[in-house]
């Protein structure tokens, strides 16, 4: 067949309607990834702040509050949600997961609403505490951050449009990974139902990732809290590569990162400072699964001894998630974090949980139902206890 032969008497209208589009958009993605490079190439040229500056920045903000006894340390706001006048389908990640997650804890009589703790929103001096200026200065190009988010059509938006309706959700859940390590030093656990951009770091994003959430919560930890060990355990399908960049050669964190080496990011430079990389294939299945986390675990108790557990708990790993490619049930997941938290709990370690990636509809209800499943085996406690 030659496919370069066009019939255009056989061409419906609706049919060449769709053609047009697809060519603008097909455009629009070129230019956006063109433009993107060249401002994620200066931004990378700007460090970001110096260690005493940083230090300034964390004593000096508002994201560290005090939280009533009458909150469980559980993180959400409904200004996580992205609305975008339906643009943001176009991306497959779920962008009400988050609001879905509490409504879903709420309603099976697991949470109260009134006990849900709403995070501040992180404030371009926090920012600075990890990412340069020009990187932050990047993300006023609307096109930057199209290319970040994966949807293309952001780019034709006017900035402040995309501030509003895009980067003010994210920067409110950074607030939320941020506090709850305070939170998690305070109860022994805490939850952000967002969070985990773990594509971000320092000096660029991508992957639907555009703060590096993680590195800014273990950088105020190091200040704010005293703590000087830090375990991120990343189960998430899809290698963290942001905090893996950031943390590259740092003997305070401690990185064990279970991930489809198949996928995105492919990033093998960051794969380097990995300290327990464990790699699960497309088609893994539950029971393999589980039985390499039980055995990763195991390693990890003896390599290292922290203060604080930052727990990425992407549920791409889904069976039927499109781009996490592997096969674990919804019970698995349970099974997954319950393991996770019992490792925390034993070795009496403060733990933060962030939800990360998740592709499919159904990652909501898994969720919740797992973490339904942490209150009852008591390893967390999700009911108000009085003021």
């Amino acid at each position: 067949m030659n496919y370069c032969r066009v019939k255009y008497d056989r061409v419906l209208p609706s049919q060449l309607g769709i053609a047009v589009k697809s060519t603008v958009l097909l455009l629009i993605t070129f230019l956006t990834f063109k433009l993107s490079q060249i401002l994620n190439r200066n931004s990378t040229m700007s460090s970001s702040s110096s260690p005493n500056d940083a230090v300034q920045r964390i004593l000096s903000s508002k994201l560290y509050f005090d939280v009533p006894i009458s909150k469980v340390p559980l993180i959400y706001s409904s200004k996580y949600d992205i609305s975008f006048l339906g643009i943001e389908k176009l991306h497959p990640f779920d962008s009400a997961k988050w609001g879905r997650i509490c409504g879903f804890l709420i309603k099976d009589g697991v949470l109260d609403k009134n006990g849900i703790v709403e995070p501040l929103e992180a404030s371009k001096n926090d920012l600075l505490v990890v990412h340069s200026e020009s990187y932050l200065n990047s993300l006023k190009y609307s096109a930057n951050v199209a290319m970040i988010i994966e949807v293309p059509p952001v780019a034709l938006f006017p900035n402040c449009i995309v501030q509003q309706k895009v980067l003010h959700p994210f920067r409110n859940q950074v607030g939320g990974t941020i506090v709850a390590a305070k939170l998690a030093k305070e109860r022994g656990w805490a939850i952000n139902v967002g969070g985990g951009f773990h594509h971000c770091c320092g000096g660029r994003g991508g992957g639907f990732c555009v703060y590096a959430d993680i590195t800014l919560c273990i950088h105020f930890a190091f200040v704010r809290l005293n703590v000087s060990r830090v375990m991120i355990i990343d189960l998430d399908a899809h290698q963290g590569n942001g905090h893996e960049t950031d943390f590259a050669n740092d003997s305070r964190v401690y990185i064990l990162d279970m991930f489809n080496p198949g996928i995105y990011p492919l990033d093998y430079e960051a794969r380097r400072y990995i300290d327990q990389k464990v790699e699960v294939v497309s088609g893994t299945r539950t029971h393999e699964y589980l039985q390499k986390l039980d055995e990763a675990l195991e390693v990890a108790a003896h390599a290292f001894d922290p203060e604080l557990i930052i727990y990425n708990a992407g549920t791409d790993i889904l069976d039927g998630d499109p781009l996490g490619r592997l096969k674990i049930s919804p019970d698995g997941i349970s099974s997954r974090d319950e393991k996770v938290f019992r490792f925390a709990r034993e070795r009496n370690i403060p733990i933060v949980m962030l939800t990360s990636g998740g592709y499919m509809k159904s990652s909501a209800r898994v969720i919740a139902d797992s973490i339904t499943n942490l209150s009852t085996k008591r390893l967390i406690d999700t009911h108000v206890t009085g003021t």
